[in-house]
Parts: C-alpha cells; structure tokens; sequence
C-alpha cells in the first residue's frame, strides 16, 4: 500500500472512530430517561442518577485521557486508538444489559474512560503522518465527521429502543477494529522510540516550567466557550424556552443534533479558513468573536418560537465550531515524545470543564436568574479564552519533528 493510501485510511479510521466517540458521548443524554424508566426508577431517583452518572463518566473521560496519552507516547499512537476504541465498543455493549443504577454508572465510568483516547491519538497520528501544510485538512476531515455522530445518537435513540442503540454504538466501534492492520504508526513515534535516552509520556515533563506550564493551560482554555456553548445553552435549551414564556417544551435532543450538524459546517469552514488565511489564532480569534455575537444575542431576543432554538441551535453549533483547530493548535504546540499526552489530556479537561461551568451557572442563576448568569458565564469562558489565545504561539506549518 502507497504512503497517500496509508494516509488516507488513518484519516478514514480516525474520523470514523471519532464519530463513534461523539455517538457514544452523547447517547447517554439522548436515551437516559426511557433507560432509566425501564430499569424501574422513580422520577426522584431518575434526577439524582442523570447526574450521578453524567459524573461518573466524565470522571472517566478525564482519568482516561491521562492513561491513553501516557501509553500513545510510550507504545504508540496507533495502540492507545485501538485500544480506546476497543474498551468504549464492550463498555456500550455491556450498557445495553444493565439493571442497576451502580452497574450503569460502571459501564458509563469505563465508556468515559475509553472514549478518552480515541480524537487525541487519531490527530496525533495525523499530525505527525502529513505534510505540515496539509495536516490541518486531516485534522478537519477527523472532527468534523466525528461531530456528525451526534446526529447518528439522535436518529438511533428515535427509532431504536435504548438497548438497540447502545448495542449499535458497540458495534460499530468494534467493526472499526478491522481496519487496524492496515494502519500506520507514525514516523516520528518511531524515530523517538529508538532511543533509549529520551523520556516519553511524563506528565509532569508539561510542567517542567512556568513557560510550558501556562502554555498547557492555555491549550485548555480556549476550549472553554465550546463547552460553555453545550453544557448551558444547548443542554439546558428547554430552560431557555420556558424563561421566554414558550407553553410547548424544547426538544432537547433536536436541539443538540442541529448543534453538532453546525458544529460540523463550523470545523469544515474553519479548516478551511486556516489553510486560506495559514493561520490557527487568527481563525480561532474570528469563531470566538462570532461566538460572543451569537451568546448575547440568544440571551436577549426573547423568543417564543420553536423554529427560532432549532436556527439558534445551529448558529451556536457553527461558533462552536473550531474544536479542530483547538486539538491540532494543543498537539502542535508540544514535542513527540508528550505530544500524545498533551494531545489525550486537554481536549478532556476541557469537556471535564463542563462540570464547573454548569455549577457555576446553577448557583448564579439562583441568585441573579437564568438569562443573567448565562450570559455573564458565557461572556467570562469567551475573554478567557480569547486571553489565553493571546499568549500562544501560531504553530501552522510549525515542524513537529522535535522533543521536548
């Protein structure tokens, strides 16, 4: 097999593996309740389960993407993809047959903690496997596919019953599994792995200076917005209808596939506009001004009509929408030897992130309302990470063949 076919089917199996993760991810959320009803909950227990378990497996998720990270760069990125995207397809399997609360929590926990692997060692791989003016494409083709796998829960969770979708999210993760022989390992992983002096997958190696310390941490910040952007205004959208006066309820789950169907168009354009502009910041600096227009508008128009969340749904979707630049810009920014590290961990602290910004939204909204303290939460996530973006360095085109 040529080199441009080798690289064509590392970018078809991270993108597709990338849409199982995003299926998964967001499956719960679309066939909690009818699961919940099913294994015989009462709607007391069903409000503190959706929550419990949502922890549970974002803990996971964060947990996961420290151990993945660590073993991309210490046996390969090609064995921390496969390896997370065999553990997420049994975990969503196994869901399907569960009859307790704690069961479930475990399988979500383990769910989490595979699907914590997969986009951080897919864009690693990539970005190590193009040339530096074209792995920005790949990078685009991964997420922006992936993203569509939201549409894919929604549409199962509608004409399946709750174990029918979690036994196709299993499968589909493991029919992926068959396309592993003819993956690649990445170059540069190898070059590095030679050597027996150079110290790979250390965490703490991040943190070697206040320097590369800030750095990680901005990595992480600028990936806030978008999950702001999910967790409160999507997430919690009937909320939004019913402040407005709206007498019909918001359908949450249309509400987040429009989301991700214009997150999709978003990382598309986005890509796009850094190829044409050969820039990440500037285009990052564009969709979080976008962003900011589309936050406070849907605060402040006061709408009762439902098409207005099904339109606002996919215009917060497009804003939302370079969590491609924001993977890439983190694994660009470090050597080979952590890159993978880097690459696992930031993008799961920043969907960790949507547990503090929702507290924080929950007891501001206590005191000052719903409309007030989302958007005052939405504006703080926008100028963090637009700070934060600041103090980064462009890294299009940056030649990643080095270690730290």
């Amino acid at each position: 097999m040529s080199q441009d076919k080798k690289i064509k089917l590392l970018i078809l199996v991270a993108s597709l593996g990338y849409f199982v993760d995003i299926f998964d991810l967001v499956l719960f959320n679309v066939v909690k309740l009818e699961s919940f009803k099913d294994i015989g909950l009462t709607e007391l227990q069903i409000k503190v389960a959706e929550i419990d378990i949502f922890n549970y497996q974002m803990t996971g998720m964060l947990l996961g993407g420290l151990l993945w990270g660590i073993l991309g760069d210490k046996v390969g990125r090609v064995s921390a993809l496969f390896g997370s995207i065999l553990l997420y397809s049994v975990a969503n399997i196994a869901n399907a047959f569960v009859h307790s609360t704690e069961w479930y929590s475990i399988w979500r926990f383990v769910a989490g903690f595979g699907l914590a692997g997969e986009l951080g060692a897919g864009i690693t791989l990539v970005s190590e496997s193009m040339k530096r003016e074209e792995r920005g494409i790949g990078t685009l083709i991964i997420v922006s596919v992936g993203a569509l796998g939201a549409v894919g829960a929604s549409l199962a969770g509608t004409y399946l019953t709750w174990k029918g979708a979690y036994i196709l999210g299993g499968i589909m993760g493991l029919a992926l599994l068959l396309l592993r022989f003819g993956t690649m390992e990445s170059i540069m992983f190898k070059k590095i792995n030679q050597k027996e002096n150079i110290s790979r997958g250390n965490f703490f190696m991040i943190f070697r200076s206040l320097k590369s310390s800030w750095k990680y941490i901005a990595c992480i910040l600028i990936g806030l917005p978008i999950w702001y952007s999910i967790g409160v205004m999507i997430n919690l959208s009937n909320r939004y209808g019913a402040s407005f006066g709206m007498t019909d309820k918001i359908n949450v789950g249309k509400s987040v596939m429009f989301c991700y169907i214009g997150l999709s168009v978003g990382d598309l354009l986005s890509g796009y506009l850094s190829q044409l502009l050969k820039s990440r910041k500037k285009v990052i600096g564009i969709y979080l001004i976008v962003l900011l227009a589309v936050t406070i508008f849907y605060h402040l128009n006061k709408s009762t009509n439902p098409v207005y969340y099904t339109w606002m749904s996919f215009a917060i979707g497009m804003g939302s929408g370079y969590w491609a630049l924001f993977a890439i810009n983190a694994a660009e920014q470090f050597g080979t030897n952590i890159r993978s590290t880097v690459a696992n961990t930031v993008p799961n602290f920043v969907r960790f992130s949507v547990v503090p910004i929702t507290l924080s939204f929950g007891y501001l909204s206590e005191k000052w309302g719903l409309l007030s303290s989302g958007l005052f939460v939405g504006i703080i996530c926008i100028l963090i990470a637009f700070v934060s973006l600041l103090t980064l360095k462009e890294t299009f085109s940056k030649d990643l063949d080095y270690v730290e």
